[in-house]
């Protein structure tokens, strides 16, 4: 591994935010002939969320479950789009350690389960204005 304080494997999925989680997977489907998705609900992160592999990567759909929620609040801020982008990393926990030595901003300081795995998030204001998700990759499908 490098010495920098993050390797990305690769890109796990772009993430959407949508109002509409099932309208969405409807549209995708019928334009890009996307596969069907299982919706999950994440309560920890207020939404309704579904994973659909397009390639060797994946379209995350999310639809906010609360409306003061953060999700709410970027679809009420920004309309519908892209809400996040998301990498696979080799040992999340290390990759934090390495990240907050750095004194990057971080969202979340420890591992935790999210749809795609053991996941976390580093704060936009750290990256230039997007939302970057990191995913261990030895959870990816756990």
């Amino acid at each position: 591994m490098s010495d920098s304080p993050c390797t990305a494997q690769h890109v796990n999925h772009v993430c959407l935010a949508v109002r509409d989680i099932e309208d969405t997977l409807r549209f995708y489907q019928g334009l890009f002939g996307i596969g069907e998705a299982e919706v999950e609900d994440i309560e920890d992160q207020q939404v309704r969320a579904a994973l659909v592999k397009v390639g060797g990567t994946q379209i995350e759909f999310i639809q906010p479950t609360d409306a003061g929620g953060g999700v709410a609040r970027f679809i009420e801020r920004r309309g519908e789009g892209m809400h996040h982008v998301c990498f696979e990393v080799d040992d999340l926990a290390a990759t934090l350690k390495r990240l907050e030595a750095e004194d990057v901003q971080l969202i979340d300081k420890t591992p935790r389960q999210g749809l795609s795995g053991m996941i976390a998030f580093i704060h936009p204001r750290a990256t230039r204005g997007v939302l970057i998700e990191l995913v261990d990759s030895n959870s990816v499908g756990r």
